[in-house]
């Protein structure tokens, strides 16, 4: 997850209000728990400390969500007695969350949003192809390629000048395959998508799949559901679509996962990967973290830090902070230390599920909840 859209939080100082917000069913039941819910959270933040003026900018914010445009709510950040930025959720928050702090509250969002790995969608028929890219936003267009629209349907005659004409509509579907995968993949690097999923006719679908370039090939799914015809989507398209994001995810953790185990502090490599707090903020500050890893239920995911007011300016404690420069370092949650420092450097940020009980092999992993797959190494010290 890349979280550059979270810039304006880093632009301006705080404290910040963080309210993440399930705005209920949209019946008369439903807007009475709203309402109560939103007086609620402004409760919480001025019992922290928030003043009037960002609780009030908060509570109009909390109150304009609608359930039929954020069915599953939204994440607002607001300081200096106006909201900086509010963002659709993916998920509905299991519990309320309201925050009052010096740093915007960030870990439950990777959850709530989603890794949200965006996917460009193809609509293919013989004749060209419709994108679309799906993400956090919605589906949107991403334009559309017509390739030759003569000759592109075959006949039953045997005769020699009809199979002749045959041979011609082949010609024609390998030329329109061949301009769709050349649009198809600008379109691709133009849009930064992460995965791509070829939807439509079953004859000219493959064709396009296999002239595709290998990097695009490689994050490239195909689905027998829908086309590009009106009216062809359906919920096994949708279906499919999701899963594929979900297979994309998963094989994106297992192999940071894969590559932290390979670089960890003690093995005969140079260091790749690094885990424990004062590892990481050393990372940070040198702007060395290439992937953060968070692991939600991890411990040291709240351990106090110390931070100033650059993102790089973070240590594991006062005095070191001190000695960055910061006359007044303010005391913060480990995570949201990081994931600003992270969001700021450009680096990715993957969740890491928890693992099952009795898989002891991954279960605390990486150490604490935390953890940075590197953008260079190290050399690790000999004991």
């Amino acid at each position: 997850m890349q979280l550059s859209f979270l810039q304006p939080l880093f632009d301006r100082p705080g404290p910040w209000a963080t309210v993440y917000f399930d705005p209920a069913q949209n019946d008369e039941s439903g807007a009475k728990r709203r309402e109560l819910s939103v007086r609620e959270a402004c409760r919480t933040l001025e019992e922290e400390g928030a003043d009037a003026a960002t609780t009030e900018a908060v509570r109009d914010a909390l109150l304009r969500i609608e359930p039929a445009e954020d069915p599953a709510g939204r994440v607002v950040f607001a300081a200096g007695g106006e909201v900086v930025l509010s963002h659709r959720l993916s998920r509905p928050p299991q519990r309320p969350i309201a925050s009052w702090a010096s740093l915007p509250r960030l870990t439950p969002l990777l959850e709530l949003a989603g890794q949200d790995p965006v996917c460009l969608v193809a609509y293919i028929d013989r004749t060209g192809a419709d994108f679309e890219l799906r993400g956090a936003a919605g589906p949107r267009s991403a334009g559309q390629v017509e390739g030759q629209q003569h000759p592109v349907h075959r006949t039953a005659s045997s005769d020699w000048s009809e199979r002749h004409f045959q041979l011609k509509v082949e010609n024609t579907w390998e030329r329109n395959a061949g301009e769709i995968a050349e649009a198809l993949s600008a379109v691709y690097e133009e849009s930064g998508a992460d995965l791509v999923v070829l939807a439509g006719d079953p004859r000219e679908r493959p064709a396009v799949h296999e002239r595709l370039p290998e990097a695009v090939r490689r994050v490239t799914t195909e689905t027998e559901h829908g086309g590009r015809a009106a009216g062809s989507a359906s919920a096994a398209l949708e279906e499919a679509i999701e899963e594929a994001r979900r297979r994309y995810t998963r094989h994106r953790v297992e192999e940071a996962l894969d590559r932290f185990r390979a670089g960890r502090v003690g093995t005969d490599r140079p260091t790749e990967a690094v885990e424990g707090i004062p590892a990481l903020v050393e990372a940070a500050r040198e702007h060395r973290i290439d992937t953060l890893l968070v692991r939600p239920d991890g411990p040291e995911l709240d351990r106090e830090t110390w931070v100033g007011a650059r993102p790089d300016q973070v240590a594991a404690r006062r005095s070191d902070a001190r000695t960055l420069g910061v006359s007044d370092p303010t005391a913060v949650r480990a995570d949201d230390a990081l994931l600003r420092a992270a969001a700021v450097t450009a680096a990715d940020v993957l969740v890491v599920p928890p693992a099952d009980e009795d898989d002891t092999e991954t279960r605390d992993i990486p150490t604490g909840g935390l953890g940075a797959l590197l953008r260079w190494t190290y050399e690790t010290t000999p004991a």
